[in-house]
């Protein structure tokens, strides 16, 4: 291998820890490790860049404006995409099927070619679809800068296999120390009571392997504190980084700030989201008022209002 900085997800190597730092947060990477997770390959950054556009497509059709119209429930759509969730709405699947009957109940002997006066009530979708204008998104829109042919070397297979095994947790080793685990769990505990390590938002959490195996990857080939990550200082091996991590107390996750964009694809906060009343939108939102007399404010001469 050419350089000793590399991601062993992407399978890539890199010319400096800046560029590596780099990459750890772009969506490729991310992307990639999702694929991990599900015992996937890696794919290439030309790769993902065609996906995306062709993703990015997609959704600029679903959501391109449209005249759609429905005559049996009588309502009109803008998107494709309301229209087709529409098609598939249970009162939209109702109102169809009592039109149906409707019709069967008035195809009488006198009206033996099937015609009926309800003939015209069926699905009419004039869709004028304008495509918007504009350029199509480059590969800076997709890749950071930085991950520029230049920068990133790809590498066999064969040598990641060799430095997968390195990951501490693929093999429920300690991230801060060299005490082994026989299995994921018991790994977790020692890390828990040996280092004080936690992982928070823990009941956020839906993919806990893929988590471990990610601070894994930061420390042992990006030689990053998971305390200071990129803002603190620069090692050149995984020991050091360990050792200073159980020194300054680190042994545990930075969360807040930037940082939770880079750990987003973990966890899963739409459990803690409020209703959106999504039956009734237009339904009268009660706000609850504070009585203010049993709040006082207290000012930096100590007097208070």
């Amino acid at each position: 291998m050419t350089s000793k900085f590399t991601c062993i997800t992407c399978r890539v190597a890199f010319k400096d820890a800046d560029i590596q730092r780099q990459h750890y947060k772009a969506d490729w990477h991310r992307y990639n490790l999702k694929r991990k997770v599900a015992d996937l390959p890696p794919v290439t950054v030309e790769e993902f860049q065609r996906r995306v556009l062709l993703q990015r497509e997609q959704d600029n059709l679903e959501s391109t404006p449209i005249n759609a119209h429905c005559k049996i429930c009588r309502k009109s759509f803008s998107s494709q995409n309301a229209f087709e969730n529409h098609l598939n709405s249970k009162k939209h699947k109702e109102a169809n099927i009592s039109l149906v009957e409707l019709e069967e109940s008035n195809n009488t002997p006198n009206n033996l070619n099937g015609e009926n006066i309800y003939r015209d009530k069926i699905i009419n979708v004039s869709a004028d679809i304008t495509k918007k204008q504009g350029d199509n998104p480059t590969v800076d829109d997709v890749v950071m800068q930085e991950d520029s042919d230049s920068d990133i070397e790809e590498v066999d297979s064969d040598e990641w296999d060799e430095e997968y095994k390195d990951n501490p947790i693929a093999n429920n080793n300690c991230l801060f120390c060299s005490h082994h685990s026989r299995n994921t769990v018991k790994n977790l505990k020692h890390m828990s009571l040996e280092h004080s390590f936690f992982i928070p938002d823990v009941e956020y959490l839906v993919d806990l392997k893929g988590l471990l195996m990610y601070l894994g990857e930061k420390v042992t080939q990006g030689y990053m504190c998971l305390w200071c990550s990129e803002k603190g200082r620069s090692f050149h091996s995984s020991d050091s980084t360990k050792q200073h991590m159980v020194d300054k107390g680190h042994c545990k996750m930075l969360h807040e700030g930037e940082t939770l964009a880079e750990y987003a694809d973990f966890y899963d906060y739409s459990s803690s989201y409020p209703p959106d009343h999504q039956d009734n939108p237009d339904a009268e939102v009660t706000v609850p008022v504070l009585d203010d007399s049993d709040y006082q404010l207290v000012l930096p001469s100590g007097a208070t209002i």
